[in-house]
C-alpha cells in the first residue's frame, strides 16, 4: 500500500511537467503550390498528349498537338494567292523597266538637242518637241508605277494572312510551360477540343507554399525573409522543415475555419507566406505549423 500511494504523487507530477512543455505552435496552415492550368489553343482532334498524372514535365516540351490539316490546307492556298500576286507586280515592274530604258535614251537625245541648240545648230521648237517627250514618258512611268500600288497592297495583305495562319498551326503545338508535375488530365487523344479548353494542369513541387494565419501581436516578431521552422505529421512524431517567409499580407482578415479554438476564430489576422523545399513527402493540402525561431 505504501508503494502504490508514493506512486501516485511522481505520476501527476509527471504529468504536470508534460503540459507544460506542451507549447502550442505559432500557426497552422495548408500546404499549396502554383498551380497552372494548360488549355487548347486551336480548334481540332486532338493527335497525341504524351502526358500522365504524376509525371514530371520539363519547360518547353512540346507534350502534344491538335491536327492542323485546316491551317495547313489554308497556308498552301494563301500561299499559291500569294504567287499570283507576285506575278502581277513583276509584269509591272518589266514594264516600268522597259519605259526607264527608252527614258534614259530619250534623255540622251534631249542633252544632244540641248547642245545644238547652245551652238545655234538646233531651233526652239526641235528643243520643245525633246523635253515634251522627256516629259511624257516621265508621266508614263509614274502612271505604270501607280497600278503596282494595290498590287503590293494587296501582297502585304496575303503575307499578313499567312503570317496569322502559320501562328495558328505553332498554336496547335501543346507546350509546357514550367519546369512541374501533372496534377491532373483532362483530355485524351482522338478528342475533338477546342479553343480555351482544359487539357492538363502541372504544378511546381519542388517548393511549397505554406499559407499560415497570424494574429496582429505575432506580426512583430516577423518579417519577410526570416526563416521559420514548419511541422508535419509524421507517424507518432513531427517531421521538420526549414521554411522562408516570402510575403505578408498589407491587410486584415477573419481567422479562416482552420484555425482551431473559438477564442483565435473571432479574432482578426494576416496571412503570411512560406516557402518550403519539398523532398518529396509534402503534398498540395497537407496540414502543418509553423514555429517562429526564439518564441
Amino acid at each position: 500500500m505504501k508503494s502504490i500511494k508514493l506512486l501516485i504523487p511522481i505520476s501527476f507530477i509527471a504529468l504536470l511537467l508534460s503540459c507544460s512543455n506542451d507549447k502550442k505552435a505559432d500557426g497552422y496552415g495548408n500546404f499549396e503550390a502554383t498551380e497552372i492550368t494548360i488549355s487548347s489553343e486551336a480548334n481540332g482532334k486532338l493527335q497525341f498528349l504524351n502526358i500522365e498524372e504524376g509525371q514530371l514535365v520539363e519547360k518547353g516540351a512540346v507534350l502534344g498537338l491538335v491536327d492542323t490539316l485546316q491551317p495547313y490546307l489554308n497556308k498552301q492556298q494563301l500561299l499559291a494567292t500569294k504567287a499570283t500576286v507576285a506575278s502581277k507586280s513583276g509584269g509591272v515592274w518589266s514594264q516600268v523597266e522597259m519605259l526607264q530604258e527608252e527614258l534614259k535614251n530619250i534623255k540622251i537625245e534631249q542633252q544632244r538637242v540641248q547642245n545644238m541648240f547652245a551652238d545655234n545648230a538646233a531651233t526652239q521648237q526641235q528643243l520643245d518637241q525633246a523635253n515634251s517627250r522627256v516629259d511624257v514618258l516621265k508621266k508614263q512611268i509614274k502612271n505604270v508605277e501607280s497600278k503596282n500600288s494595290p498590287i503590293i497592297n494587296e501582297g502585304k495583305a496575303i503575307a499578313a494572312q499567312v503570317a496569322l495562319v502559320e501562328e495558328q498551326i505553332t498554336r496547335s503545338n501543346i507546350i509546357n510551360p514550367i519546369n512541374g508535375t501533372v496534377l491532373a488530365k483532362y483530355a485524351e487523344p482522338g478528342e475533338l477540343v477546342s479553343f480555351g479548353k482544359p487539357l492538363y494542369k502541372v504544378a511546381n513541387l519542388n517548393l511549397m507554399e505554406l499559407r499560415v494565419y497570424l494574429s496582429q501581436t505575432q506580426l512583430s516578431n516577423i518579417k519577410i525573409g526570416q526563416q521559420v521552422t514548419v511541422k508535419v505529421d509524421s507517424g507518432d512524431t513531427m517531421k521538420e522543415y526549414t521554411g522562408k517567409i516570402s510575403w505578408i499580407s498589407s491587410s486584415a482578415e477573419f481567422t479562416p475555419k482552420i484555425i482551431q479554438t473559438k477564442e483565435e476564430r473571432v479574432n482578426l489576422v494576416y496571412a503570411i507566406k512560406i516557402i518550403i523545399e519539398n523532398d518529396g513527402s509534402l503534398k498540395i493540402g497537407m496540414p502543418a505549423e509553423m514555429w517562429i525561431h526564439g518564441q
